[in-house]
């Protein structure tokens, strides 16, 4: 429910909102209540955090609940080489998207905005794009706070020792591991110092004793989600061991979240907020979260913000209208100039189909942003030879003719025990796929 939702209900003000959030009017009270002693018990010092066992970062108004965009995985300044000319346009739409998740941020009227790591390829990106991406998270009102990841770790002449990240007074560098306390909430930020480690970057959260609201920022792989390597791994149970409300995840593209044993969802990627690449299974978002008061389960709404769509297609040809079918169906996809198509083809491919292929080629480099059409997996029918044109002439191309006539099952009287027309056909096809290989 709006604000103005609230006041038309009869109810204004902090009781109006939570009325409006949880349809209760006991739980509007004592969140009320906890509210108006918050208020009393303020502190406000200066913005600097200083050092030691517990940090405060106070002066922005005082929560009524945590509500916070958490977003992770830009990687501003990837190279996108495996989408050939359309990388530039590829990089630009990631500060497009990065600008989308500031607008969704002030759009949900947030307190503050979390971003879990690798903000930046790597360390060595253009430091233009630094001063952007700072630009970018100092348009937001309110605080911003990062830590940085396995991409771009704190280490001497990082992206994080330069001066753009003063320019603004709301982004905040997390590069401690120790408990910063915010306006109604502790942070529990684990900053990565190194690309690779073993190490599980939450095993020092405790927020067990603490009574505010406990919200933990790590990057990772959590247990059990498929990556390349294992780097920095995460018990799937971390959140609930360390006694946080909220454990904010980077490192994994695709937004995921992990229930406890209760039921309870405690931890979640939020995944890049524009994706990087096919295959990944549910990227370009954010995640709103909402927590209430301590030890209440936090709410999770995934927010689309990625402005390109990657599309994975994979098509069986058995008959030459298949080809047809398909070149119709990308001549009907909606906004193909912001969509980039992996199309891969398998199957028998007929002779009368080769201009069906050739026009569904011209079709997508015509209009899709990016598209590639992988035709390794189509093997041509047994009883068509003109494929045997593009066979080397002499010994390779005899061969081909032999195993073309043994793959016949009407076959010949000279046909030897062991060469059955099955064995002929797939000698065949896999002799095929062989000169197929050659042309790459």
């Amino acid at each position: 429910m709006s604000a103005a939702g609230a006041a038309d209900s009869g109810y204004t003000g902090l009781e109006g909102f939570v009325r409006g959030f949880f349809g209760r009017p006991h739980v509007a009270k004592r969140v009320v209540a906890r509210h108006q002693k918050r208020q009393e018990n303020a502190h406000y010092p200066s913005r600097e955090t200083g050092k030691g066992e517990s940090r405060k970062l106070t002066g922005w108004a005082v929560l009524q609940m945590a509500k916070f965009i958490h977003t992770a995985d830009w990687q501003i300044g990837m190279k996108a080489a495996h989408v050939g000319a359309a990388a530039e346009t590829v990089r630009a739409q990631r500060l497009e998207s990065a600008r989308r998740v500031v607008q969704v941020a002030k759009e949900q009227n947030v307190e503050f905005t979390v971003v879990a790591g690798d903000t930046f390829e790597d360390n060595a990106v253009d430091r233009v794009l630094v001063q952007k991406v700072a630009d970018i998270l100092g348009s937001f009102p309110r605080p911003v706070y990062i830590i940085p990841g396995n991409h771009d770790p704190l280490v001497p002449g990082s992206v994080w020792n330069h001066p753009a990240w003063k320019s603004h007074g709301n982004v905040y560098l997390l590069a401690e591991a120790s408990p910063l306390e915010i306006d109604g909430a502790t942070l529990y930020p684990s900053p990565l110092g190194e690309k690779h480690s073993l190490k599980d970057p939450t095993r020092w959260m405790d927020a067990h004793d603490s009574k505010r609201i406990a919200v933990g920022i790590a990057h990772g792989t959590v247990e059990g989600v498929s990556q390349d390597a294992l780097d920095y791994p995460i018990a799937r149970d971390a959140a609930t061991r360390a006694g946080l409300d909220y454990l904010a995840l980077g490192h994994w593209h695709s937004t995921a979240m992990f229930a406890d044993g209760s039921g309870d969802t405690r931890m979640a990627y939020s995944g890049t907020h524009e994706t990087t690449k096919f295959g990944e299974r549910d990227s370009g978002n954010v995640l709103l979260v909402e927590i209430a008061e301590r030890g209440r389960p936090p709410r999770l709404t995934q927010i689309p913000t990625g402005g390109f769509g990657w599309e994975s297609l994979e098509e069986d040809i058995r008959e030459p209208d298949d080809l047809t079918r398909i070149r119709e169906m990308l001549e009907l996809k909606a906004d193909p100039h912001t969509t980039l198509l992996d199309l891969r083809l398998k199957g028998v491919l007929h002779q009368e189909s080769q201009a069906e292929l050739a026009r569904i080629s011209e079709i997508i480099q015509a209009r899709f942003l990016y598209g590639r059409v992988d035709t390794s997996g189509l093997i041509p029918r047994p009883d068509d030879d003109s494929w045997l044109a593009d066979v080397p002439v002499g010994v390779m191309r005899e061969v081909a003719r032999q195993l073309q006539r043994l793959s016949d099952p009407t076959g010949t009287d000279d046909r030897p025990d062991y060469a059955t027309p099955e064995v002929a056909t797939r000698a065949m096809l896999e002799l095929y796929r062989m000169l197929q290989e050659t042309k790459r």
